[in-house]
């Protein structure tokens, strides 16, 4: 029968291991596959730094002894252990607040003459503690041994790439988390199954604060545990539902993204009750819209985006899929069975008379619309929109005609960044009163008209012509009467942008396949694919030419007139 072994016996074995080992030869046993120009790579990145494991002293005298068996001696305290407190409360199911874990670091000189660590968690567990079994389950099965690697100069783009190496050789995501006594983001993995360095473990540490990678980094690792990430994605709806009550009670407006506050004093600022926004407080700290700050919170960038004033506020948006939307959908599947408009079932009408019935409602779909607007970003700097400002003269100016473009946001964006062009928006009546004042306020209003009418009334004097986010609305028949509006209407020499969201054809992720059930629930339409996009405009007598991505997983497609003599 084996002995079961002792503390000191596991930390003689650490402080051997830290002595002997250096980086690329641990790198080269951690990950056998790895070729000589990746190990440079990560050696030029990070190195060696501790061998890690957790021992379960009685208390302080216990663990001086047990370190000075080894020859260790450390004369500083404990630093609290965040991050493996937490792990040993949701392996164990305890609560984190009873787990005195401390860290030490003892430093051992290896034999080329590096100076390392032996990384010490201490988890005090007195004589005759109910703790006693959670140290013999862990002392057996050593959860926490690890072998850390400590990146040199952090940044995203270094991280994500060291990450991403592991991740290619084998390693899994194995949890991490921000200790804010260090200010260092842990970021485990499990080591792949050929490892030859004898721990189980890997730990790259990077000094600060990057928990938006970290936050990717635990997805991955939640991906792995079946049950918990079909838990988290049941409770999809009440994410939905915390961000638009944190919207609309004026929370991120209250809060900064430099100095934290307070649950008490933002309850306060909000007129809320401080228990129950304390408890909404944690949970958009999980979803990264909120971050801890000492005894408050602070707002993450993603948070700060529901801002009412933020650049691209998402707040009509967090409004909206947790308002109206949100109803309509809870009947998805009797859109799925049935291939009906949920929301026409819902409420007795379409979205459009739906909204246009409620001058709120409209005004928030109206600022929803905008919210997205970032994917126009790199529009002004399109080929077909710089030739035809290029083209463009005082007596003879080029004429941008952006159908059905809401309150005017893409076309003030091209006359905006394009002096010398016109515009003209298609727009319902009340929509186009709105793109008026818009326009003016931009300072563009002397350069644009605003004409009310429908798809049948396009005009035909245009450069350039723009379908923004409009297919999507429609099934396929209205969309190729749509696009036949456009092609009778359409010079021979102008052409025809359409930004949408394009489906991928190899099914790799994208918002485009959100976007297709919502379209199918809420509206009545569909995303597509590019191949699908080239068919209808085929029908309509127009052909594609060229599609370029923009922000937000959508893409302009270019568009002309089919030549006759082609036989398209």
């Amino acid at each position: 029968m084996t002995a079961t072994l002792t503390d000191a016996d596991l930390l003689r074995a650490a402080v051997d291991h830290v002595r002997t080992h250096d980086t690329a030869a641990l790198l080269r046993a951690l990950l056998p596959g790895l070729d000589g120009v990746e190990l440079r790579a990560i050696t030029d990145r990070c190195r060696f730094a501790h061998t890690a494991l957790l021992v379960f002293p009685s208390g302080p005298d216990a663990l001086r002894r047990t370190l000075a068996d080894s020859g260790l001696t450390v004369r500083e305290a404990p630093q609290p252990s965040t991050v493996v407190r937490q792990r040993l409360a949701s392996r164990h199911r305890l609560d984190a607040a009873g787990l005195d874990v401390g860290i030490l670091r003892p430093s051992v000189t290896g034999l080329d003459g590096e100076r390392r660590v032996v990384e010490l968690f201490a988890l005090t567990v007195p004589e005759g503690s109910e703790l006693a079994e959670l140290a013999s389950h862990e002392r057996a099965l050593q959860h926490e041994a690890h072998l850390g690697f400590e990146v040199d100069r952090p940044d995203p783009l270094v991280l994500r790439g060291l990450c991403a190496v592991l991740a290619r050789h084998g390693a899994r995501a194995d949890g991490g988390g921000y200790n804010p006594h260090e200010d260092g983001t842990v970021f485990y993995f499990e080591a792949p199954a050929d490892s030859k360095a004898g721990y189980r473990r890997i730990e790259l540490y990077a000094p600060g604060d990057h928990r938006d990678l970290l936050a990717d980094h635990l997805a991955r690792h939640r991906a792995e545990q079946p049950a918990e990430a079909l838990l988290r994605l049941l409770t999809g709806a009440w994410t939905t539902q915390a961000l638009a009550a944190f919207a609309e009670l004026g929370v991120p407006e209250a809060m900064d993204e430099h100095t934290g506050r307070t649950a008490e004093q933002l309850a306060q600022a909000v007129d809320a009750d401080p228990d129950t926004l304390l408890s909404l407080l944690r949970y958009l700290t999980m979803l990264g819209a909120v971050l801890r700050d000492g005894a408050g919170f602070r707002l993450s960038p993603s948070g700060a985006l529901l801002r009412a004033d933020a650049p691209g506020s998402l707040r009509p948006l967090a409004l909206l899929y947790a308002g109206p939307f949100y109803r309509s959908f809870a009947r998805l599947s009797d859109t799925v069975r049935t291939g009906r408009v949920a929301f026409d079932e819902l409420y007795g009408e379409n979205h459009f008379d739906h909204f246009a019935r409620d001058p709120e409602l409209a005004e928030l779909f109206d600022r929803s619309m905008a919210a997205s607007t970032r994917m126009f970003d790199p529009l002004p700097s399109h080929p077909v929109v710089r030739a035809a400002a290029a083209a463009s003269r005082p007596d003879a100016p080029r004429t941008v005609v952006d159908l059905a473009g809401g309150t005017g946001e893409l076309l003030a964006r091209l006359l905006t960044a394009h002096p010398g062009l016109h515009g003209v928006l298609l727009e319902r009546p009340r929509v186009a009163a709105a793109a008026r004042q818009f326009f003016d306020a931009t300072g563009c209003g002397p350069r644009a008209a605003c004409r009310s009418g429908d798809f049948a009334d396009v005009p035909a004097d245009g450069d350039v012509y723009v379908l923004s986010r409009v297919l999507h609305d429609w099934e396929d028949d209205r969309c190729r009467e749509i696009l036949r509006h456009l092609a009778d209407a359409m010079p021979a020499h102008a052409d025809l942008l359409i930004v949408e969201r394009v489906l991928p054809d190899d099914g790799s992720p994208s918002l485009a396949t959100a976007w297709d059930l919502h379209m199918r629930c809420n509206v009545g339409g569909r995303e597509r694919t590019a191949a699908h996009f080239a068919r209808l405009l085929a029908d309509a007598g127009l052909e594609l030419v060229d599609r370029s991505p923009l922000p937000l997983d959508a893409f302009v497609l270019q568009a002309r007139k089919s030549d006759p003599r082609s036989g398209i």
